[in-house]
């Protein structure tokens, strides 16, 4: 029962995070302040505000231009709000209900958040020795394309599959 909760924890943690450099911003602050307001007995408005300040740090993140940045800014966000949400189903496991028909609103047509999509393209080239490794974001697609020498995963015949 404790992995489901997690996994539900993981979903909604992605998705307000996702809502809150998107367009359905408003209502699912909300939603989700209502949520967390209800099982800790404090006020919506107080965990509203706390959303808003995680809100604000990821657009400064990302209006600050460096995506490193504004993609550990996404993480730590992520992190912060799923461990909450875990906690939150830990102390009452009857509120997963609850937050699967807040993740089914914010997955509507209407309250899609844009897709932001990166895609990063690497060549390596010349005899490049020892190994390459390229780090990222898992919700970004990377490729890697060697086009000669034995470094870099490739083989004197080619690229690894």
């Amino acid at each position: 029962m404790e992995a489901e909760l997690v996994a539900l924890a993981t979903a909604g943690a992605t998705a307000l995070v996702q809502q809150m450099v998107g367009d359905g911003w408003e209502r699912a602050r909300t939603r989700v302040a209502a949520f967390f307001a209800a099982r800790s007995g404090g006020d919506a408005e107080t965990v509203g505000a706390e959303l808003e300040a995680a809100r604000g740090e990821l657009l400064r993140a990302e209006q600050g231009g460096d995506q490193e940045a504004a993609g550990e800014a996404l993480t730590e966000a992520r992190v912060e709000w799923r461990a909450r949400m875990r906690r939150s189903l830990l102390a009452d496991p009857e509120a997963a209900a609850e937050l699967r028909r807040i993740l089914a609103e914010l997955a509507g047509p209407e309250a899609a958040a844009p897709q932001h999509v990166t895609t990063v393209n690497n060549t390596l080239t010349g005899g490049s020795h020892g190994i390459v490794l390229q780090v990222g974001t898992v919700n970004r697609m990377h490729t890697v394309h060697d086009t000669g020498g034995t470094g870099g995963g490739g083989t004197p015949d080619g690229p690894r599959p």
